[in-house]
């Protein structure tokens, strides 16, 4: 007999929630028992998951989606879901943008332990989008796609000598500057308590590193700060919290001290100048100053060295989760969400989703070629890592598919994708319902269900509905809270779920059945659950109760 737990099972008497350490721990066919409350009037009810008619129903599943912590944990919320459900899913959990840092260090420990145990009671996982626009590696694609860097030169710039300047043409914002005679030469004279532009008149690139070179001498200890072309450098003033120019010393001395500075532009700025803001009562004497630079010392990607490092990208990120997943893991989302309402095509379909500030896989690999690309890809890696590739199953999961023109949408999609050689087994729709009170607006949701099952069905894929959570809203349109709703309310509800169970379970072809995937099993703020969280006979412990959802949910799954 194998053991799961250390320490943890659970027992119920009377609806309490009791810990032992007898039943839950078997996992010889692993049942999860008992389940949480047996609160009448549901105490007699089954798993849900028993209620499926397999030989009729050979494909259907009854999914729940889960934190990686609550499965990790194996509490009361794994408890729940292995024992009335069959797979368990995890959102956004197992995508590349939690999985990859910075420098493309993959963390798959998480997933390595959810699949160790998942495989050990024999319980299946859906994977989590592959690919999408939104959840990935951000931080990794925009450092493997920086520019690269190259060796370059130092540039001579600009130089002044003030040893044979007559008069000083600069700019001055604020006191005086002028030529004069000091140390037996011609200089520059920078004033007390002014502003004064020692060199300009050249372009500055603001990618660009600058060297500004200058020889000053001052007949006492003074301090200034400096601006180049619009970049002052700054930093907090600690005695009074405010962020203040840099004071630099320049110390009294008999020779000339060399004083040198590196630094960029301020982003933008194209005239090119150095300013010395001198804040004392001694002047500051320049005698020269000079203006170098090395440039930007890197190039974008080629084309050709760009897209080779998408596909290391791409590569890298399925070599690995199919590594980890050693194949246990055959059904998952390839895309999700690729659609934009926002922007159609000239033949009036809605295009991909393109950014010009993100790496979006559409626009480096063509939108008609990314799904083949990704799928050749993800399929490769699945096989290569001991996955059986008759058992692997592909989804395209989006939501807002009861807009009759993004389903089409996606349809158009899919079909170019195809005919270039993707693999698609599925649509994954993901769904926003809501029941209403208001007679009118509940018969416009039962339509557009109806509408959105029957259009899933016309594409002869395998159809899973995710997501499958349904809010409550009274007849004035206000929504009702979980803490809020009535035994009849919970009724109407728990009703509405039976009946989308039902229609998918007669709409959708048996053979074309991938299950449906609950959001949330327990209330939220919205009464979702086919549990609630409320307290029971005036006990301060809150412990989870079984709704009319969960009933309802048994009816549907057994054809009632």
């Amino acid at each position: 007999m194998k053991q799961i737990f250390r320490n943890l099972s659970l027992m119920l008497a009377a609806g309490a929630l009791v810990v032992s350490c007898a039943d839950y721990n078997e996992t010889d066919d692993f049942k999860a028992t008992p389940d949480p409350s047996f609160v009448v009037p549901y105490q007699d009810l089954a798993p849900v998951k028993s209620y499926i008619d397999r030989a009729s129903y050979p494909n259907m599943t009854l999914g729940a989606t889960l934190k990686v912590s609550d499965f990790n944990k194996q509490e009361l919320a794994h408890a729940a879901v292995v024992t009335n459900f069959d797979n368990v899913a995890f959102g956004t959990s197992l995508m590349s943008g939690t999985i990859i840092n910075e420098k493309g260090v993959m963390n798959f420990l998480d997933m390595s332990d959810l699949l160790s145990h998942a495989e050990e009671i024999n319980f299946d996982v859906y994977g989590s989008p592959l690919f999408a626009n939104a959840n990935q590696a951000d931080a990794w694609l925009t450092r493997l796609t920086a520019p690269i860097e190259i060796p370059v030169d130092y540039v001579e710039g600009k130089v002044v000598n003030y040893n044979d300047s007559t008069a000083f043409h600069g700019t001055i914002d604020k006191g005086s500057a002028s030529i004069t005679t000091y140390d037996n030469q011609k200089v520059l004279k920078v004033n007390t308590q002014a502003n004064v532009n020692i060199i300009e008149g050249f372009e500055v690139d603001s990618l660009a590193k600058y060297t500004v070179t200058f020889w000053a001498k001052a007949a006492k200890q003074t301090s200034y700060s400096i601006n180049f072309s619009g970049n002052q450098p700054s930093e907090l003033n600690k005695s009074n919290g405010k962020i203040e120019p840099i004071k630099y010393t320049l110390k009294a001395s008999e020779k000339w001290t060399k004083v040198v500075f590196e630094i960029q532009s301020k982003p933008g700025v194209t005239d090119g100048y150095f300013r010395i803001d001198n804040y004392r009562t001694t002047p500051i004497y320049i005698q020269k100053v000079q203006v170098g630079y090395y440039p930007d010392n890197h190039r974008p990607q080629t084309a050709e060295e760009r897209m080779d490092t998408i596909h290391h990208a791409i590569n890298a990120w399925c070599d690995g989760i199919m590594k980890i997943n050693l194949g246990r893991i055959t059904s998952f989302d390839l895309i999700d969400e690729a659609i934009d309402v926002k922007s159609t095509l000239g033949n009036g379909k809605y295009d991909l989703k393109h950014s010009e500030d993100k790496i979006f896989w559409q626009d480096e690999l063509g939108s008609e070629n990314y799904a083949p690309f990704v799928s050749q890809v993800a399929s490769a890696a699945f096989e290569r890592h001991q996955g059986d590739p008759a058992k692997l199953k592909f989804y395209i999961s989006e939501s807002g598919l009861d807009d009759q023109k993004k389903f089409e949408s996606l349809q158009y999609w899919m079909d170019i994708w195809e005919n270039n050689g993707a693999k698609i087994d599925g649509i994954n729709a993901k769904l926003n319902l809501t029941y209403s009170e208001d007679p009118d607006k509940q018969a416009a949701n039962v339509a557009t269900l109806d509408n959105l099952l029957e259009n899933l069905a016309s594409t002869g894929k395998l159809v899973r509905l995710s997501n499958f959570d349904i809010k409550y809203q009274d007849a004035t349109g206000s929504s009702v809270t979980a803490d809020k709703i009535t035994a009849d309310q919970r009724q109407q509800l728990a009703d509405f779920y039976g009946y989308i169970i039902t229609s998918y379970m007669n709409k959708i072809p048996h053979e074309k059945q991938g299950g449906i995937c609950k959001g949330n099993i327990i209330d939220t703020n919205d009464p979702v659950g086919l549990w609630s969280n409320s307290s029971i006979d005036n006990r301060s412990a809150k412990d989870w109760v079984r709704t009319a959802t969960y009933e309802a949910f048994c009816k549907a799954l057994s054809g009632k």
